[in-house]
């Protein structure tokens, strides 16, 4: 933790965001105000409620060196030809009342349908055959709070922040952490960003790609439009019933381990009138059903499709960051109302779960042995835990060659 000391203004503060970091690390069973306000050894909860609330700290400078750590970290343990994904998605946290900054009713895919609650955008950094973890994050605020003067006050949204659907937060997301790998000079931080339909549906995220020479494995719907090469505009749907119908067109191949063992699946490309983009489509070997992706790589980039596939198949490790985050570390369990405080909350809790992701890394143990490690070190407590980083270091990593 010394890493981050220079974030905060003053003693105070920094020793009960230690606290606060270590008690979520813990196996105390609820990660709220008083539970960690006693974890930590306080008497009543408002140094921790000062802490997210109203202490003078600088929360996005954490999230650098959060997002620096994890970065270095895996990297350090990584083969040089493994792939680097930018892992899109988000998730809620149900809560009660109209209080709490960004409250609506809208889907949540924690409670599997409409609920009231916030959503948050999610960026997370997997690197393939050694670990992942969260390392950027944008809360989406409903338009109808940033234009009602009394709720924006009463929620703490900021008097400059401007309403953003939630490929616009995952565009603003891939800036912060590319401008951070940019000012070092060392390129660009992922292979391919991947996310699901929300994010390949956003014509914004995608340009912000293409125009950084990003490459992307982005999930499309049924109904998503494609140019092919001889200019015909059609839809993914109908590009299955009329240029995928011969069995040779399909090959199966693996989109990487899972709890049952690898995932094997019929895929297939299509090229387009882009010579880089493509379209990737998944069909299950069972149901048949069908998944598409919109893809794009960079001139000079690889692209194949085993590399594609492998891309596609990557994106899923943020799901487990997301429940790592809300099992063992309290993810879900902010207690606050106020825009800020949410954020802090926030970019504690993956400061606690990019410490976990790095020191099983460093362990060098196989992938299927990682989930049992997490969960048995947030049973010790940050003291056992490596805490030391430079929140000076921002090193990033260019693609393959």
């Amino acid at each position: 933790m010394e890493g981050i000391r220079g974030c905060f203004a003053r003693l105070q503060p920094w020793l009960t965001a230690l606290g606060y970091v270590r008690a979520v690390l813990s196996e105390v069973p609820k990660r709220n105000g008083w539970a960690i306000a006693e974890w930590i050894g306080h008497r009543t909860p408002d140094k921790v409620q000062r802490l997210l609330n109203r202490a003078c700290w600088d929360s996005g400078q954490v999230m650098r060196t959060v997002r620096a750590h994890v970065v270095q970290g895996l990297d350090a343990q990584a083969q040089a030809s493994s792939m680097r994904i930018g892992a899109l998605d988000e998730t809620g946290q149900e809560k009660k009342g109209q209080h709490t900054a960004g409250v609506k009713r809208q889907h949540m895919g924690c409670a599997d349908g409409v609920a009231n609650g916030i959503n948050t955008v999610h960026l997370s950094y997997v690197r393939g055959g050694v670990g992942h973890s969260l390392i950027g994050c944008e809360q989406w605020i409903p338009a109808e709070h940033l234009d009602d003067a009394a709720t924006a006050a009463r929620m703490g949204l900021p008097q400059d922040l401007e309403f953003a659907t939630k490929g616009q937060l995952a565009t603003r997301i891939l800036a912060q952490a590319q401008a951070q790998a940019q000012a070092q000079a060392e390129g660009v931080l992922f292979d391919f960003v991947c996310g699901d339909e929300v994010y390949g549906n956003s014509p914004g995220l995608r340009r912000y790609c293409e125009r950084e020479q990003q490459g992307y494995v982005l999930r499309v719907p049924a109904n998503f439009p494609v140019v092919l090469g001889e200019g015909t505009s059609t839809t993914c749907k109908q590009i299955v019933r009329t240029h995928l119908r011969q069995k040779k067109r399909w090959q199966i191949l693996s989109a990487g381990g899972g709890d049952k063992g690898q995932r094997y699946y019929a895929w297939a490309w299509v090229g387009t009138n882009s010579a880089q983009h493509w379209l990737l489509v998944r069909k299950h070997l069972t149901t048949g059903a069908l998944a598409y992706h919109l893809c794009f790589a960079a001139p000079g980039q690889p692209a194949t499709l085993r590399r594609l596939v492998n891309a596609a198949g990557m994106r899923w490790p943020i799901e487990e960051d997301f429940e790592f985050g809300k099992d063992l570390f309290g993810l879900d369990q902010a207690q606050v109302r106020l825009y800020g405080a949410i954020g802090r909350h926030t970019v504690l809790v993956m400061l606690a779960l990019a410490v976990c992701a790095v020191a099983v890394a460093r362990s060098s143990c196989s992938p299927a042995d990682q989930a049992a490690i997490r969960a048995a070190m947030s049973a010790h407590g940050a003291e056992e835990l490596p805490f030391s980083f430079s929140a000076s270091s921002t090193r990033s990593v260019a693609p393959d060659p």
